[in-house]
């Protein structure tokens, strides 16, 4: 049996949801929506809508979010990144600070929003059995 089944949305929980919605949006190169309800959304361009809310600081657990964009739009991107001071690392696990890395021949770097979400910046798509490098 077939089901066709997109992700429509996904609610980021965040200390403050207009900051964590406007530093991606900015990041990225996207809009940050009109707030609904308790929402700040931001849409990506496959049709998916981050949903930025504020919640309690005890219901606040590290996330992971994988952003792919064009390689062409690499460049711009980090020089966004770099101009808010956000420390940014190569892998996931913090051991390459000030780095981005060329995983699977393309660029990629991690960093944490202002809600304390882990953000990745991808121009490469990862296979997940080659998606972990010795270094790790």
């Amino acid at each position: 049996m077939s089901v066709s089944v997109e992700l429509n949305h996904l609610i980021v929980p965040s200390r403050d949801n207009r900051e964590s919605a406007d530093f991606l949006a900015r990041l990225l190169g996207l809009e940050t929506g009109e707030q609904w309800g308790p929402f700040i959304p931001v849409h990506v361009g496959n049709g998916v809508r981050l949903d930025f809310a504020t919640v309690p600081p005890e219901d606040l657990r590290l996330q992971h979010y994988c952003f792919l964009i064009p390689e062409a739009d690499f460049d711009a991107f980090f020089a966004r990144l770099k101009e808010t001071g956000v420390t940014y690392h190569a892998d996931p696990m913090g051991k390459e600070p000030g780095e981005i890395n060329h995983n699977h021949g393309g660029r990629g770097v991690y960093f944490l929003d202002p809600g304390g979400n882990g953000m990745e910046v991808i121009t490469q798509p990862y296979e997940p059995e080659l998606a972990r490098p010795e270094r790790w």
